[in-house]
């Protein structure tokens, strides 16, 4: 994996759980939905990785 988009991956997941934290403690749904979507983004984006390594091997 790139270092630099495991790095994207990774910073993606972090901020998406902290939204999803701060949402969930101040109740606002919307803060915590995008923090969801990014974490995804970031999991999608980790996988994606995965696999052109595998590929590669």
């Amino acid at each position: 994996m790139a270092a630099d988009e495991k790095a994207q991956a990774k910073g993606e997941q972090v901020e998406g759980k902290v939204k999803k934290v701060v949402g969930g403690a101040v109740g606002n749904e919307s803060m915590k939905a995008e923090g969801r979507a990014d974490e995804t983004k970031g999991d999608l984006r980790q996988a994606k990785e995965k696999a052109k390594d595998a590929i590669k091997e």
